[in-house]
């Protein structure tokens, strides 16, 4: 079989809220994605993230309709340190992001949160806790 993960696709209501939010986390969308109905941005080892309009989703799926009850996607971005998790996570909220799970110690040795991109799918923030802790 020759098939392989090569993409994550996630549907969003705001192109331009969407493509500013990932930006923030340091996603490469090329400049004017923001006014496209679709916008690619290229990830380590190959993958990429693919955003699309509920519009142009629509124009290829006859009858779709978003999902009702929030979020059901959430990606996880591994931090630098347990300091970059904070940081990034105050940046974040401090641009209006809306907040999941404030920045923790976790049980199982990561400093842990959550953010929610501008559908409402939640962003896991982490990085492994120093040895001891």
């Amino acid at each position: 079989m020759s098939a392989r993960f090569d993409a994550i696709g996630m549907v969003v209501s705001d192109m331009a809220a969407s493509v500013a939010f990932y930006r923030r986390l340091g996603f490469a969308f090329p400049e004017g994605s923001e006014v496209h109905e679709h916008a690619e941005a290229e990830l380590p080892g190959g993958l990429r993230l693919m955003l699309d309009t509920e519009e142009v989703v629509r124009s290829f799926h006859a009858g779709w309709e978003p999902p009702s009850g929030g979020g059901r996607t959430s990606l996880a971005l591994r931090c630098g340190s347990p300091a970059e998790v904070d940081a990034l996570f105050a940046e974040l909220a401090g641009a209006g992001a809306r907040v999941g799970v404030k920045p923790w110690d976790a049980v199982w040795g990561q400093r842990y949160a959550v953010v929610l991109d501008p559908d409402g799918n939640g962003v896991d923030l982490y990085a492994p806790l120093p040895a001891g802790e």
